[in-house]
């Protein structure tokens, strides 16, 4: 097996591992009490409005937006991981077809895992931080992403016009 074949389908049996620990440590410790709170300020928001105190509907709906918000974006992080460590496993499978040098498919290798770590982890640092570093970081990793899988595409294409 090839370096390149190692460390997509390792490394997306590692990442898919990661995506399903992350997501059941959520939807057991966390996630029942963020939808509760999440429930709780949007009722008080309707409450608030209900009675005509716009002032405190608008801070209701600003704590919903932002639980909201923490919620998307750790549920978006474990659905990447999974999703794109499959990919990787499904990528891992046929690399050898690609008609690149073994230099080449290593690069896309690295490249594609790289990026498949760092986007949702950058998604998970999003609840932390509103900066631009976060925001950065999931560009970055998924414009690698793109650009991997646009090259690993063109790689098949060019094989199999050969054969």
């Amino acid at each position: 097996m090839t370096r390149a074949r190692r460390i997509l389908l390792f490394g997306g049996v590692a990442l898919a591992i990661v995506g399903m620990c992350h997501g059941t440590w959520y939807a057991v410790f966390a996630e029942h009490q963020a939808l509760d709170r999440i429930g709780g300020s949007l009722a008080s928001a309707f409450t608030h409005a209900a009675h005509r105190d716009t002032a405190s509907a608008s801070i209701a709906l600003a704590e919903y937006r932002a639980r909201k918000y923490v919620h998307d974006r750790q549920v978006d992080a474990h659905g990447h991981w999974i999703g794109l460590a499959m990919l990787l496993v499904v990528l891992g499978i046929v690399f050898d077809c690609l008609s690149f040098t073994e230099k080449w498919k290593l690069l896309l290798a690295i490249g594609l895992l790289v990026g498949a770590t760092v986007f949702p982890l950058s998604v998970l640092l999003q609840t932390f931080s509103h900066g631009s570093l976060p925001r950065a970081l999931s560009i970055a990793s998924s414009a690698l992403m793109i650009g991997t899988l646009a090259i690993t595409a063109f790689g098949f294409a060019s094989s199999r016009s050969r054969s």
